[in-house]
Parts: structure tokens; C-alpha cells; sequence
């Protein structure tokens, strides 16, 4: 899928509250490192990991399921961390319990057409096979910050 840039910024910049599905408690785990990244951006970001339900993670309790987020909780986005034959099932379930969502977004890896038909079909927007991180950091000009697009394409000092 080709996403433009304008697209991709405009629903990290209107994003408030973020629902991580199949987040890991592991920091070594690209899961925990993206979550905890885009918590760090502002973004309140609520763990959804069946395993640890009740647990404490970057200061939001780990729900096990997003049928599990109180109604009060306005939830923006879902970041889908699971394999692509799981996405359909948590799309169905963000639909159904999520009223306010805007995006559904599948991380890198991760796609399904069908269930990414269904969820345009009901309104949102839907990115697949793209990380908000990497994104975020591409597109507000910190991967300087990490060593990469320096802009130097030699390899002398």
C-alpha cells in the first residue's frame, strides 16, 4: 500500500489515545520499545495483552481485550502487534467496542485485506504494513536523531 506523507501525518497529529494490541511486557520486544516510544510522544497509549490483564504498563492497566477499555475511554487508534490471521477478529471487536475509533493501523509485516475492507466500509481509515514509530520519527525529523538519514553518503568522517 502506498500511503502519502500528508496522510500519515495527519493521523499522527489529530491521534490522542492509542490501543496496542498483543503489546509485550518484554522490553527487548519490538512491541513494548513501540508502545513505550509513542507514550513518550504524548500519545496515551493502553496495553491490550490477555497474558497480563491487570498488570500495570507506562502508567495504563493492561486490558485482555479492547472489549475490555471503558466505554468513557475515547480510543483514536488501534496498533495491531499480532499475526495477519488475527486481524480480522480484532477488527470485528474494535467496530464493535470502539465507537470513537478513527484509524486501524497493522504493524510492519501485517495485512488483510478483507478485514481492512471491512473496517474502510465502516468509516475508518485504515494503514497496513507500517509501524507509527518508524513513521513518526520519518516524518517529524528524528531519525537524525537515531543515525540514520544524516543526508552523508559516504562512509569517510
Amino acid at each position: 500500500m502506498d500511503y502519502s506523507d500528508k496522510h500519515l501525518k495527519q493521523i499522527l497529529e489529530t491521534t490522542q489515545v492509542i490501543a496496542c494490541v498483543g503489546v509485550s511486557t518484554n522490553p527487548a520486544r519490538p512491541s513494548y520499545f513501540v508502545a513505550r516510544y509513542l507514550g513518550t510522544k504524548g500519545y496515551t497509549v493502553i496495553p491490550i495483552n490477555p497474558g497480563h490483564a491487570g498488570k500495570m504498563l507506562f502508567g495504563q492497566e493492561i486490558r485482555a481485550s479492547l472489549g475490555d477499555i471503558p466505554a468513557d475511554m475515547h480510543v483514536d487508534m488501534v496498533d495491531i502487534f499480532r499475526k495477519p490471521d488475527a486481524v480480522p477478529a480484532i477488527v470485528d471487536e474494535a467496530l464493535e467496542a470502539l465507537p470513537d475509533l478513527r484509524t486501524i493501523w497493522m504493524q510492519i509485516g501485517v495485512e488483510h485485506a478483507e478485514a481492512a475492507a471491512r473496517a474502510e466500509a465502516a468509516g475508518k481509515t485504515v494503514i497496513m504494513n507500517r509501524c507509527p514509530k518508524i513513521e513518526y520519527q520519518r516524518l517529524f525529523g528524528e531519525l537524525r536523531m537515531a543515525g540514520f538519514n544524516t543526508g552523508v553518503i559516504s562512509s569517510r568522517l
